[in-house]
């Protein structure tokens, strides 16, 4: 009969073995009292290199290093075994091939029940990656330690929950005067000012770090010495693995010098651009001289010579014609800088771009010259715009007459349209492929009076009128030119989604009454007398005072059949004189004159009728008779 329990044992012996020869991320052989080695799983082979045959036997000291066997290491790490029952630590082995490695042993004494010593067990395990890993993870901590340390510029520190201090680098120190072991556990409120620290703005950073990710701001702070500077702070959570908040990390960097120097830009920026604007106001004001001498010269002159009794009738009527279109001149120039202030009266009404500008470029046409060819470029189902016809026109001209000036041997100026999708507004283009414009010039071209036209061949307000009509529509004007190739102006206008009134709108000028009973309120007393003749001389009786209180006064104690008014004067201005009629008689008519109003350009004299200074007979007489077709 077989002895089972024995093949129970070996049985057990066979499946010990079976499972240590399978582990191979473990080193696990045994060793005799001596250090001799007994067995060698998988795992040794793969560590160490050796096959079996090559190292049982061997005493496994020949895995150490010579300054390890020269030290006694090996014969250390048994007695320690044996004598305190484990030995674990970590350190270098050679390889078969001579290449170190790093390995975590463990060595277990093996004692018979008597505590006989049979030898020993030895399990390694190769961390070479992991040693490399923590090592590298140490080197860059103090990689990183030196360079917080290093950095001077920066005071960067952490905070504890409750916002103490708990390290120090050089530019803290720096920065705010103290040394570590003066502020490290002290509360990060001491470096607020006074009033700071009233309103809680310590406590604010941190809950605005903890709400919002992120805390960021630029603030007066306080040193050591008490003295104040302009500090940009950053202020971060800091939570650990698990999303636990542990602290906070605080970046401070002076920016007093920063701050010190943007406020000196400023006030050179500042200064640069009065005396931009002093030169400006010089070239304007020298512009405006130059161009209105010119005309008043003509008038002088011709008002002049029809104060001769003996004058021709021929001559007489020269004369007068001179001063009337001398007049009309000035009035455009006017017209001009309005228009460039973006102060002009604008009448806008809704426009068709595609019939406006097919019957512009033939009027264009026959205005420029045979030398010049003149092409339409229209973008089918053109948006409608909302602008004053007129002055789209007179920017239109201004434009075009600058493109044939550009092309004195003649060439091709394309009149361009259409629609742009992504501004939801409509493009209108002066293309000419003349001589172009220098870069150097180019990005002055809109300054009022600035010209390289020759004295007296331009005003230079040509395209200051284009960039003030377009901003005062809305829009905005651009330019684009290159030397030799052409110049390209460009309208980009808002689009509008009110139909166009086409009905034609016939005004007549003729005085078609027979008696007008008028006001006539203007402060100016030579506006006011010339007004009162020009109104008897178109059949009106006529009443005038110098004051819009003095106007409400007389309607109050008679019914005028219009009521004259300029808009700007002292006290009540004629718009507030109008509102004021509008409520308490609102069938008076009135009707309003202006050179310049900032309420009319901002368009808050829509609904009253209004004429333009400087107005003559037709332009009075059409405006009254609209005022009383009302």
């Amino acid at each position: 009969m077989k002895d089972l329990s024995n093949f129970d044992v070996q049985a057990t012996e066979q499946r010990y073995q079976l499972l240590v020869n399978a582990v191979s991320d473990y080193a696990i052989y045994m060793l005799d009292p001596l250090g001799h080695i007994l067995t060698w799983n998988v795992g040794a082979r793969r560590f160490k290199g050796y096959e079996a045959e090559e190292v049982i036997g061997e005493h496994f000291s020949r895995f150490f290093t010579p300054e390890d066997r020269a030290a006694g290491v090996p014969q250390t790490m048994l007695r320690t075994a044996f004598e305190e029952g484990r030995f674990e630590g970590e350190g270098e082995r050679i390889r078969k091939d001579g290449s170190i490695i790093w390995v975590h042993v463990v060595i277990d004494p093996i004692l018979t029940e008597d505590g006989e010593l049979l030898g020993f067990a030895k399990i390694i395990r190769d961390i070479t990656e992991r040693r490399a890993t923590d090592r590298a993870l140490f080197a860059a901590e103090q990689r990183f330690g030196k360079l917080v340390q290093s950095v001077k510029d920066y005071a960067i520190y952490m905070l504890d929950l409750e916002g103490r201090v708990t390290n120090w680098n050089t530019g803290a120190q720096a920065i705010k005067g103290y040394r570590a072991d003066e502020i490290l556990g002290t509360h990060f409120s001491r470096f607020y000012t006074e009033e700071d620290r009233i309103r809680g703005e310590p406590a604010l950073a941190l809950e605005t770090a903890l709400r919002e990710g992120r805390y960021e701001r630029e603030a007066e702070r306080v040193r050591k010495d008490g003295s104040r500077f302009w500090a940009h702070v950053v202020i971060d959570p800091i939570r650990d693995e698990d999303g636990t908040l542990i602290g906070f990390a605080k970046i401070t960097r002076d920016i007093s010098e920063k701050r010190r120097a943007q406020e000196e830009l400023e006030q050179a920026r500042a200064a640069v651009f009065q005396s931009q604007k002093m030169q400006a106001l010089g070239e304007l004001t020298g512009g405006i001289a130059h161009d209105f001498n010119n005309l008043m010269t003509v008038i002088r002159g011709s008002a002049e010579l029809l104060q001769k009794e003996d004058l021709a009738p021929e001559k007489r009527r020269r004369y007068v014609r001179a001063i009337t279109e001398t007049a009309d001149k000035a009035t455009a120039l006017t017209s001009k800088l309005l228009a460039f202030g973006r102060r002009q009266s604008l009448k806008p009404e809704v426009l068709d771009p595609g019939s406006r500008l097919d019957a512009f470029g033939e009027v264009l046409a026959r205005t420029l010259g045979s030398h010049i060819d003149v092409r339409l470029d229209l973008a089918p189902d053109l948006w409608s715009i909302e602008a004053d016809a007129a002055e789209l026109e007179t920017a239109l001209l201004n434009a075009a007459f600058n493109a044939r000036d550009a092309m004195q041997d003649g060439g091709t100026l394309t009149i361009s349209a259409r629609n742009l999708v992504e501004e939801n507004a409509v493009c209108i283009a002066i293309i000419d492929n003349g001589q172009g414009i220098p870069a150097e010039i180019l990005e002055r071209v809109f300054e009022p009076f600035f010209t390289t036209k020759p004295v007296g061949k331009g005003t230079g307000l040509g395209l200051s009128q284009i960039h003030g009509f377009a901003a005062q529509t809305g829009g905005r004007a651009e330019i684009e030119s290159q030397p030799g190739l052409g110049t390209t102006v460009s309208l980009i206008l808002p689009r509008t989604d009110k139909r166009p009134d086409n009905r034609a709108a016939v005004r007549s000028a003729i005085a078609n009454w027979e008696r007008l009973d008028v006001l006539l309120v203007e402060d100016n007393d030579n506006v006011r007398q010339f007004a009162r003749s020009m109104l008897r001389e178109l059949r009106a009786d006529v009443t005038d005072v110098e004051s819009a209180e003095a106007a409400l006064h007389l309607i109050g104690q008679h019914h005028f059949d219009l009521v004259f008014s300029d808009i700007v004067m002292p006290g009540m201005s004629g718009l507030d004189l109008a509102r004021q009629l509008r409520k308490s008689a609102p069938d008076q008519r009135i009707l309003l004159a202006t050179g310049y109003s900032r309420e009319v350009a901002g368009g808050e004299a829509a609904g009253f009728h209004i004429v333009q200074k400087p107005y003559g007979a037709e332009s009075l007489t059409a405006a009254i008779s609209l005022a009383l077709a009302d």
